[in-house]
């Protein structure tokens, strides 16, 4: 008997020791990641001794092992890949799978297919993404793939900008059912995309801005008659709207929002005389108007010629 709780403290000890060696070995292991992240440009944020955040902002050297070692990091809640991330894509893309926590990714250049924007379902806690300069020009590219994402759950935030996407695309995102809030300019979009935008049941917060200009592309994608689309959304709260040249009559047709409580005009060639009767017209709602620049005021010209 004295024999078997000899053999039992004995293993016990043997036990212990294993199990400090292996926390000890991923304590190496960990460190060892960090250091080859920090060493391609990556900000890491750890917490609970574990990385929770990697920012990239020059992505263009990574990788498909740079791609592997963040795979590694399964704590991840926040990835940023910014600065032309043109490597990541539909090969690299599945290296990430194991990101099963990751909460919150911005790209700009990523080079996926609209099949490949299937591998974001990966990431069933996703709960805001940012796609920048996505697959810009890239033959084949119209955006309907982000109609992936509606199988993330928990996403609400959406961002597309800067992206070489039609009306297919918006159509797309318009079955993301569950989206919260919504942000897009710069597309190759119509005034039918904002129709698109509008289906979208649950939504609360809208930035839309112009569509980039064209010589195919001289109709706007935003002005006093996509006011009247943007009226029908019920549901939101905050709009942003900008890069466009707006009257007070088409702007007052916003009144029909209930819910609305702020309105942004940024960019946006609007009389400074008729802010406060817009305000008078929607007393509820916080208008706020950011003074058009000089060099807004071109760049607004190229977009919507007068």
């Amino acid at each position: 008997m004295a024999f078997v709780r000899s053999m039992h403290r004995h293993l016990t000890a043997i036990f212990a020791s294993l199990q400090i060696f292996s926390i000890m070995a991923a304590a190496d292991d960990a460190a060892a990641v960090k250091e080859q992240l920090v060493a391609v440009g990556g900000k890491v944020v750890e917490k609970g001794g574990v990385i929770t955040e990697i920012t990239i902002t020059d992505c263009k050297k990574l990788g498909p092992a740079e791609f592997k070692l963040i795979g590694q990091v399964t704590s991840l809640k926040k990835l940023t890949l910014y600065g032309g991330c043109h490597g990541l894509n539909d090969e690299t893309l599945p290296s990430l799978a194991g990101l099963k926590e990751l909460e919150a990714i911005g790209t700009d250049g990523a080079k996926l297919t609209d099949d490949g924007l299937r591998h974001f379902a990966a990431f069933g806690n996703l709960k805001q993404a940012s796609f920048f300069h996505t697959s810009f020009g890239m033959p084949g590219f119209t955006g309907v793939g982000f109609g992936h994402l509606k199988v993330c759950p928990n996403l609400e935030r959406l961002t597309v900008a800067g992206i070489s996407m039609g009306d297919d695309g918006f159509a797309a995102i318009a079955t993301i059912t569950q989206l919260k809030d919504f942000s897009t300019w710069h597309t190759y979009q119509t005034e039918a995309g904002n129709a698109h935008i509008a289906k979208l049941p649950n939504l609360r917060s809208l930035k839309l801005g112009q569509r980039l200009p064209g010589k195919d592309r001289k109709a706007t994608s935003l002005s006093d008659i996509s006011l009247v689309t943007i009226a029908g959304i019920k549901t939101l709260e905050d709009l942003k709207i900008g890069e466009a040249r707006f009257t007070l009559e088409g702007v007052k047709v916003l009144k029909g929002l209930p819910s609305l409580k702020t309105l942004l005009l940024y960019e946006t060639d609007f009389p400074e005389t008729g802010v406060e009767p817009l305000r008078q017209a929607l007393p509820t709602v916080k208008v706020t108007l950011d003074p058009l620049t000089e060099p807004q005021r071109k760049k607004l010209d190229q977009y919507v010629p007068q």
